[in-house]
């Protein structure tokens, strides 16, 4: 089927282009542009993102090294440093960001079955923010510290599959809690988050949208026990307790009764206390669902290492903004490539792979796949023994 095409092409054929022209069309992106249109612009950065680019003077080597391919990549535009540098400084960011939503929407159909730790037909998110320091008199639009500057990641990671339902984008001092704002609460959905969401005005609107959540209390919680539920404290349950907030603006905030859970992990033998809204689940299921919040740490220190998201091609805001789109849908393309082609490789070893092989012809799934043979089956009859 893909006989004679590059695997860079083969993996762009799965990117749903008609999807990406409504991207650019809705923000006016080729407005005045002649030669190096979205699409070459995406392209081009896509392949620094696979093949570990450091700069845009790496970008133009390898590709201009490559100039007879450039075509069948699927690039139509002449590759120049200053032309990409130009267009992630003007090109609206929103282009990139938006068409990563739409492939992570494509990508959450694919992984809506796959199993995360907790057996919930549910779908559960976990909420958290990573920061990505930058150098001040570079980033001056990003100030954090009196002394540096920095980004901040807000994600809303769905755990089946560990897919980013959301992505914001802000400069460093932009409170994490902040982000609850901007979500549109699912019904029925789980949120998982740490002490830093613990707001209750905004955990209110969640509950009153028929959201359940799940968080960590501060030691200087005040609230009064109504209630307790039996506890077999040989799984670490200590206590699981109905409460209601005893603090004038925390009730003023939260009206109604909370679940209180105190949990002693078993491995370390720290004590967890746990607030939700949710009654119905055993007390256990509420820790484990807790404990699949590392999930999203996992994802921010696996992009960290793996996209080219700490150093950055430009240095005005729209640029930044720029490669963080288009990093995380190759991250989510690749998602979706190992999900259609059932694959048991790992994102890691796919993305490794494909590093080394963009300009081979071999069929993608061939290739991939022949990655995960056994060594043992692969025939060797035609080499010779050195020991008989």
């Amino acid at each position: 089927m893909h006989q004679g095409q590059l695997v860079f092409a083969q993996l762009m054929r799965h990117l749903p282009l008609s999807t990406f022209r409504r991207c650019v069309a809705t923000y006016d992106g080729e407005h005045k542009v002649k030669s190096f249109s979205c699409l070459d612009q995406y392209l081009c950065m896509a392949f620094a993102q696979l093949t570990y680019r450091e700069s845009l003077r790496d970008i133009q080597a390898c590709l201009r090294a490559q100039s007879s391919k450039l075509y069948h990549l699927g690039i139509r535009g002449s590759i120049a440093r200053n032309t990409l540098a130009n267009a992630n400084a003007t090109r609206d960011w929103r282009i990139y960001a938006s068409f990563a939503q739409r492939l992570i929407r494509l990508a959450r159909g694919l992984y809506a079955d796959e199993p995360f730790g907790v057996d919930l037909a549910e779908t559960v998110y976990a909420l958290d923010a990573t920061t990505i320091d930058l150098c001040l008199s570079v980033f001056p639009w990003a100030p954090f510290r009196s002394t540096k500057a920095a980004i901040k990641l807000h994600t809303l990671l769905d755990l089946r599959g560990n897919i980013p339902s959301f992505i914001h984008v802000s400069d460093g001092k932009l409170h994490e809690v902040n982000v609850l704002d901007m979500l549109v609460p699912e019904p029925g959905a789980y949120y998982v988050m740490d002490r830093g969401y613990l707001d209750f005005e905004r955990l209110y609107r969640l509950h009153e949208a028929g959201s359940f959540f799940v968080t960590r209390a501060k030691s200087n919680l005040k609230a009064e026990r109504r209630y307790s539920h039996p506890t077999d404290r040989t799984t670490g349950v200590i206590c699981d307790q109905t409460v209601v907030l005893r603090g004038f603006y925390a009730h003023k905030d939260f009206p109604v009764p909370l679940r209180r859970i105190k949990y002693r992990d078993p491995k370390t033998g720290k004590r967890l206390i746990f607030l939700t809204n949710q009654f119905n689940l055993p007390a256990l299921s509420i820790a484990d669902l807790y404990r699949c919040r590392w999930q999203v740490e996992l994802f921010f220190k696996w992009i960290k290492q793996h996209l080219r998201i700490k150093a950055f091609f430009g240095t005005s805001e729209n640029a930044v903004k720029t490669q963080i789109g288009i990093a995380v849908s190759v991250y989510v393309l690749v998602a979706i490539v190992k999900k259609r082609l059932k694959l048991p490789l790992t994102l890691y070893e796919t993305l490794q792979i494909l590093s080394l092989t963009l300009f081979e012809q071999t069929p993608l799934d061939q290739l991939l796949s022949r990655a995960v043979a056994d060594p043992e089956s692969i025939d060797t009859h035609n080499q010779m023994n050195l020991f008989e």
